[in-house]
């Protein structure tokens, strides 16, 4: 039997403020420093109209289906720390929500870093295990779970991050089934790593990007996809456990609601279940009933990730600006305190990164999609003009 494993993920950042160099607010004000800072109007519309066009939406519907379906249908979320600050400023309502889909023994949740940073990279693993435990507490204090499965901020995974959530206790993590650390094997099977005991997830990067980009592209060879179809190519594909794992925007955002996204969200588990060998699984569910098929080696040369079509680091860290960023920023750590140190995490998010991105192609379109800054290069002037505030403030330079 082919078991789906099917999770989403949720997250929306605190957004910079587009005018902060323009605006000359480099070294001035900040009696409120998160609005010295961050645009909470930007944030804030941004995420009403998401709500309203996905997240809402996408829950009432997954809830139905789990109901429809008597326990047979199961997904799994992992919702990041600063979703849910954003939740409690603009959409109080949507966490009753997701109080009512993990209420309902069918949704699991996953643990990753509560600010979707880039701790995990850090050579001192102190700020990534505090960020992990920080939204563990949230989990737990907001929906009563203790997750077994870790997933890193945008599937970014190798040994060193494999140990150390072994080390804080999951179970299992999910990582990106990319082809080069696979080296010809299925991604549809439970790993471990090459020193370890936790259960390694893949992703089907293929399967999911069926959904997540390709579903309304009249371009597409595929056009338009069904639930039978996509449900006839799940059955067709090999293995134990197929992982699909896109965002959640997918619904209603990335694919408005005119492209028939939800009346596929709507059909899908029928189709799957309409197949004798096909039957959906939580993430823990998957590592405990299957065994691993063989070890994965993934060094810290060779870190993988779910981001274009590398599938590396490249999309934060890739080119001179991201780097410079990254390393001012990790440096500033041992500085902050207070407040601050909470301003500094919000800095940490992985997004202020990868809005520099700078390769052209279909990946650079991506990366523009997400951003709200005119270029790359706005996006590095903006970013680096606030870690020098911030530098200057945590060094006393300014008040």
């Amino acid at each position: 039997m082919t078991d789906i494993c099917l999770i989403f993920e949720l997250h929306q950042p605190f957004r910079l403020r587009k005018d902060f160099f323009w605006g000359k607010r480099l070294f001035k004000g900040g009696d409120n420093l998160f609005e010295h800072y961050f645009d909470i109007d930007l944030d804030r519309k941004i995420f009403q109209k998401v709500s309203a066009k996905c997240y809402h939406p996408a829950n009432e519907a997954i809830l139905e289906l789990i109901d429809n379906f008597d326990g047979e249908f199961k997904v799994a979320y992992s919702i990041s720390g600063v979703f849910v600050e954003q939740c409690r400023l603009f959409d109080e309502d949507l966490i009753e929500s997701f109080r009512s889909l993990t209420g309902t023994g069918a949704v699991e949740l996953l643990d990753q870093t509560y600010y979707h940073s880039l701790s995990g990279l850090y050579e001192d693993e102190d700020e990534f295990i505090d960020q992990v435990r920080m939204h563990q507490g949230l989990m737990k204090d907001l929906f009563k779970s203790t997750p077994e499965v870790f997933e890193n901020t945008e599937l970014i995974y190798n040994e060193r991050i494999a140990k150390l959530a072994e080390k804080l206790g999951y179970r299992g993590i999910v990582a990106e089934g990319a082809d080069r650390v696979l080296k010809g094997r299925s991604p549809n099977h439970i790993y471990i790593p090459q020193n370890g005991n936790i259960r390694v997830i893949l992703r089907n990067y293929r399967l999911t990007d069926d959904i997540g980009f390709r579903f309304s592209s009249r371009n597409w060879e595929e056009y338009p996809l069904t639930a039978d179809k996509y449900a006839s190519w799940l059955a067709a594909t090999p293995g134990d456990c197929i992982t699909i794992f896109p965002d959640y925007e997918t619904f209603g955002e990335h694919h408005w609601r005119d492209t028939g996204i939800f009346e596929f969200l709507r059909a899908l588990p029928e189709e799957v279940l309409k197949w004798e060998q096909m039957g959906f699984v939580t993430p823990s569910e998957a590592i405990k009933k299957h065994e691993p098929a063989g070890r994965l080696e993934v060094g810290l040369w060779d870190t993988t990730s779910w981001a274009d079509i590398e599938r590396t680091t490249s999309s934060w860290i890739g080119n001179t600006m991201q780097w410079a960023c990254y390393s001012y920023h990790k440096d500033l750590k041992g500085l902050v305190r207070g407040e601050k140190r909470k301003i500094w995490r919000y800095l940490g998010e992985s997004d202020h990164l990868y809005y520099m991105f700078m390769q052209g192609g279909s990946a650079g379109e991506v990366h523009n999609y997400f951003s709200h800054f005119a270029s790359p290069y706005d996006a590095f002037i903006t970013y680096f003009s606030a870690l020098l505030d911030l530098g200057a403030r945590v060094e006393g330079v300014i008040e």
